[in-house]
């Protein structure tokens, strides 16, 4: 416990200084506009200049994640297929609980698609659906996804869900349709306005979200301060989305 207080006070000082100070939701609002998250003018390409990537406090998280799971699921509208089975539920994002097994200190976490330098799905996938964008987002083309599935087999992270049924009541900026795979895109549609994902906006003191290419954006000088573990950082994928207090 001494050493999860003292991770706190490192972390709460961090916050203090330059490096990621102020995370208050406004502050991040203000930030946004300020260029953190720049919108894509809509006649230019996505540009490998940036790299989009998520730094997650774990010990910052009072729920686990399930506000950010929620906020997912009202803005893709998933996880409500009216004729899936439970077992058959889209599924973008999950809380997962960790245990170590010397001391016995639990905590909980999101996953989502970790957004991959490297996405095991997309050198997998037959057709060229499972793509990432040149600014680092992983997502799937939905009009040439042949439902084979070989991505949920390649993903190491059980990110991407297999839509079964006929679905209803669609959101028009995440379109979703029988026989394909979906998972996160990280709020895609909203960073290429200039907005933050809507999972950070549901958990702005425990979440970063900003350009990892760039050094002086606020989640470069966080994870300069503090760190980022990866999820299996064993298979060397360099994910988008890294985590604090794991």
């Amino acid at each position: 416990m001494s050493q999860i207080n003292a991770y706190r006070r490192k972390f709460m000082a961090t916050l203090g200084g330059v490096a990621v100070g102020g995370l208050a939701s406004s502050v991040i609002l203000r930030t946004v506009q300020a260029g953190d998250v720049p919108a894509k003018p809509a006649d230019q390409p996505v540009s490998n200049q940036v790299r989009w990537g998520m730094l997650i406090d774990v010990n910052r998280l009072t729920d686990g994640g399930a506000s950010m799971v929620e906020a997912c699921k009202r803005e893709h509208g998933w996880g409500n297929d009216p004729k899936a089975r439970p077992e058959q539920q889209a599924q973008w994002m999950r809380t997962v609980k960790v245990t170590d097994k010397l001391t016995k200190y639990s905590f909980t976490l999101p996953v989502m698609c970790q957004h991959c330098e490297e996405p095991p799905c997309v050198d997998v996938c037959p057709t060229g659906a499972s793509m990432k964008r040149a600014d680092g987002i992983v997502q799937v083309n939905k009009h040439i996804c042949i439902g084979c599935r070989y991505c949920m087999m390649a993903c190491p992270y059980k990110a991407r869900s297999f839509v079964h049924e006929s679905l209803t009541d669609q959101r028009p900026h995440s379109p979703r349709g029988i026989g394909t795979v979906e998972s996160c895109n990280l709020c895609v549609h909203r960073v290429d306005q200039g907005q933050l994902p809507a999972c950070v906006e549901a958990a702005p003191n425990a979440v970063i979200f900003g350009d990892l290419n760039d050094p002086n954006s606020r989640i470069s000088q966080a994870m300069k301060a503090l760190g980022g573990s990866q999820i299996r950082a064993d298979l060397s994928l360099n994910t988008g989305v890294r985590y604090l207090g794991l």
